[in-house]
């Protein structure tokens, strides 16, 4: 039997959290048109007859300018230090920059490294992959290069079983039911957060935390969960964009969420959101380890 960890690298928004989504066939990381929206490793569990592979999603690689981003940037260094097998994701437009920085940066562990080129769909195979595979081939001695199309789940299987092929042998770490490490508060403000990142605008996601402060059953109706949380913001003046015009954009942000909180749980959901300024909390540890970043 095959069990170890892997690391998904790469820089934002490259799909790294819908590739890890699309290995557990189940949704752990929340996902975003907008860059660098992971902030803690994800930990999924995937289970098959060949063993269990555990999956790190780590936040992207950029640069630090807050405390915030440092604390991200350790825990990109903690998930490859402690993985059997690195997912370097690149784009299927070919390498870049800060795809370069990555491999020059993962080189230095000496692990084996899985290049994983997504977004394949938007692209025509022999025109465009071909040369970048063999690009690929001679930029570095990687263990396998693998395509696939993250969003349409395409060649997912095919990744799997490469993944399966280069880890070591050994027990199952995780219980076989058990397919996240993240606790439910996270989850659910998770849920809240990429609701509210993905229906506001571009100068708002990096600014956004939510804070769970309550997940009760309700008094009357015990087959109902009642969820209190805070949508944290660092400047006031966006606080309106988050809250809209007579509320409209908080109300489908929560309507949007306690939907999926509620498939989610199997059970109904009353959300109730307010937001709140909290002045640089990005650069206060303080704060933002209240939200769960750091400690996970």
């Amino acid at each position: 039997m095959k069990s170890g960890s892997v690391s998904i690298v790469g820089k934002p928004n490259a799909g790294k959290s819908t590739l890890i989504n699309s290995l557990l066939d189940c949704k752990v990381s929340i996902v975003s048109p907008r860059p660098a929206i992971t902030r803690i490793r994800i930990l999924g569990i995937y289970n098959s007859e060949e063993g269990q592979i555990v999956i790190l999603d780590t936040p992207g690689f950029e640069k630090t300018r807050n405390e915030l981003g440092k604390m991200m940037m350790k825990a990109i260094v903690s998930s490859v230090e402690e993985a059997d097998v690195i997912l370097l994701l690149i784009g299927a437009k070919g390498w870049d920059g800060d795809d370069e920085k990555i491999l020059e940066m993962l080189k230095k562990f000496n692990k084996k490294i899985i290049l994983v080129i997504n977004k394949v769909d938007k692209a025509s195979y022999k025109e465009s992959l071909l040369p970048i595979i063999k690009e690929s081939g001679e930029r570095y001695g990687f263990a396998e290069i693998v395509p696939v199309s993250a969003l349409r789940r395409s060649n997912i299987d095919e990744l799997r079983k490469c993944i399966f092929r280069h880890l070591p042998e050994g027990e199952k770490m995780f219980p076989e039911d058990m397919r996240t490490n993240i606790p439910l508060e996270y989850t659910v403000a998770e849920i809240i957060r990429e609701k509210a990142v993905n229906n506001t605008y571009q100068e708002v996601p990096q600014a956004i935390a939510v804070e769970i402060e309550e997940i009760t059953k309700g008094n009357k109706n015990k087959n109902m969960v009642v969820i209190k949380a805070g949508i944290i913001i660092d400047r006031e003046n966006l606080k309106q964009i988050i809250i809209g015009k007579k509320g409209a954009k908080l109300k489908l942000i929560g309507k949007l969420a306690r939907e999926e909180i509620e498939t989610l749980l199997g059970k109904k959901v009353y959300l109730e959101l307010w937001v709140r300024v909290i002045k640089n909390w990005r650069d206060r540890p303080d704060i933002f380890r209240k939200f769960g970043y750091g400690d996970i």
